[in-house]
C-alpha cells in the first residue's frame, strides 16, 4: 500500500453552522482563552469552545456578565494569551467601555458580534445588520477599529483566523461581525487548515532599562513585554507617553493618538479585503454584507438573466472601509443599491463616498431577511430609471 502524503489529503467535508466554524477557526488561529456570557444567537460559539479549548490546552471561563467577560479577555491578552469573546447586540453594548480600553492601551483580542434584531433586547432569534456603526464608533473618543464581515460558514472560519492574525500584527482589538442567519445556518464545507504560519505578537527584546512600552519602530507597532521577562510596564487607559505613564502634553497626545490611526493605514494591504462580482460593466452595483450579500449575489444572476447589468460589491473588511475598491467598482455604474437589515447604516458610508444622488437603500428591519427577488426588482427599476 502506498503511503499517502498527508499534506496532499483534502480535508473531509463537514456539515457545520457558522458559529461552529467560528469556534474551530479560533482554535486553529491559536486562541487559548475565551471568556463570555451566554446570549442568543452567539451561544453556540461558547458551547463549542468549552470543549475545544481544554483539549487544546486552553482555558474557557463563563463570567457573570458581558462587562466582566471583556475585562477578562483584556487581562488574558495582557498576560500573553490569544484571547476572544463572543456576544450579540445587548452584550456588545455592555462591552464597549473595555473595548475602548483595549483600543487605547493597544491590547490584541478578538470580539465576535452576532447581530440580532433590536434595539434593547429586541428579537433574539431574528437577524439584523444594525450594529455596523456601533462596531466602528461604539466606544467613546477617537480610536481605530478593524471589523471583518464574513458571509458564509467557510468564510467565518477563515476570517476568524485572519481576525487573530490582524489583532496580533496590529496590536489592536478586532471585531468579527455577522448576522443571525449566517451564524446559525449550516453548510457542507471542507475547512482548509492554515497554510501559513500564524502571526505572532511582537515581544520586547533588548536591554530592560531601555524599554519603553509604547515606543515604536517603522511599522508603528510597539512591542509588548512578556510577563515574567523583567520589563517594567505601566498600562493605563489614560492618554500616555511612550513610557506608558499618563500625559496631557499636547505634543505627546497628538503623537501617540495619531499613531493609533496611522498604524492601521500602514497595514492596509493586510487589512483590506473585498469581493467584486461583475462590476466592470454594471449599470447598477449592489453593495451588501452578510445574508443580504447572499441574496444580492442571486439577485445579480436574476438581473443578468433578464438583460439588466447588475454587479455586487461586498466589503469583507467593513472597517476600515475599502474606499478605493468601492469607488473603482462603481465608477461605471449609474446607480448603487444598498440592501441591508437596518434603517440604513451601511448606506450612510456608501453615500459618504459616492454621493447621495447615486445611492439608494433597500431597508428592512422586521426580522426577516431581504429576498433576492426584492433586490432584483429594485435593481431593475433603478437600471430603467438611470
Amino acid at each position: 500500500m502506498n503511503v499517502v502524503d498527508k499534506a496532499r489529503v483534502k480535508p473531509a467535508a463537514k456539515l457545520l453552522s457558522g458559529n461552529n466554524a467560528c469556534a474551530l477557526g479560533a482554535v486553529a488561529a491559536g486562541c487559548r482563552f475565551f471568556a463570555g456570557y451566554p446570549i442568543t444567537p452567539s451561544s453556540e460559539i461558547a458551547e463549542r469552545l468549552v470543549t475545544l479549548l481544554p483539549q487544546a490546552g486552553g482555558v474557557f471561563i463563563q463570567m457573570e456578565d458581558e462587562i466582566s467577560a471583556m475585562a477578562a479577555v483584556v487581562g488574558a491578552s495582557m498576560g500573553g494569551a490569544k484571547a476572544m469573546t463572543a456576544t450579540s447586540g445587548p452584550g456588545f453594548s455592555l462591552k464597549q467601555e473595555n473595548i475602548g480600553y483595549a483600543a487605547g492601551a493597544e491590547i490584541p483580542c478578538v470580539i465576535v458580534n452576532v447581530m440580532r434584531g433590536g434595539p434593547s433586547t429586541g428579537m433574539p432569534t431574528r437577524p439584523s445588520q444594525a450594529d455596523v456603526m456601533q462596531t466602528r464608533f461604539g466606544s467613546h473618543g477617537d480610536y481605530p477599529m478593524i471589523v471583518l464581515a464574513p458571509a458564509s460558514v467557510s468564510e467565518i472560519y477563515s476570517e476568524t483566523i485572519r481576525a487573530f492574525d490582524l489583532a496580533e500584527t496590529c496590536r489592536t482589538p478586532v471585531i468579527l461581525l455577522y448576522d443571525q442567519v449566517i451564524a446559525q445556518s449550516s453548510e457542507t464545507v471542507a475547512l482548509e487548515p492554515p497554510t501559513t504560519p500564524r502571526a505572532e505578537r511582537k515581544w520586547a527584546t533588548g536591554p530592560r532599562e531601555e524599554y519603553k512600552p509604547f515606543a515604536v519602530g517603522p511599522d508603528g507597532i510597539p512591542a509588548m513585554a512578556k510577563p515574567g521577562a523583567g520589563y517594567r510596564v505601566h498600562t493605563t487607559g489614560l492618554t500616555h507617553s511612550e513610557t506608558g505613564f499618563p500625559s496631557q502634553d499636547p505634543e505627546t497626545v497628538n503623537r501617540n493618538l495619531g499613531r493609533l490611526f496611522s498604524k492601521l493605514e500602514r497595514h492596509r494591504d493586510q487589512i483590506d479585503s473585498w469581493e467584486a462580482v461583475q462590476c466592470d460593466d454594471a449599470d447598477v452595483v449592489i453593495v451588501a454584507i452578510g445574508i443580504s450579500s447572499r441574496a444580492a449575489r442571486r439577485a445579480v444572476e436574476i438581473c443578468r438573466a433578464s438583460g439588466v447589468r447588475a454587479g455586487l460589491f461586498r466589503p469583507i473588511t467593513l472597517w476600515p472601509f475599502p474606499e478605493a475598491a468601492l469607488c473603482a467598482a462603481t465608477k461605471n455604474a449609474r446607480a448603487v443599491l444598498v440592501p441591508e437589515l437596518s434603517i440604513g447604516q451601511l448606506r450612510l458610508e456608501v453615500e459618504r463616498l459616492l454621493g447621495r444622488d447615486k445611492v439608494e437603500g433597500l431597508h428592512q428591519f422586521s426580522g426577516e431577511p431581504i429576498t433576492p427577488a426584492q433586490i432584483a426588482a429594485r435593481a431593475t427599476a433603478l437600471a430603467s430609471e438611470a
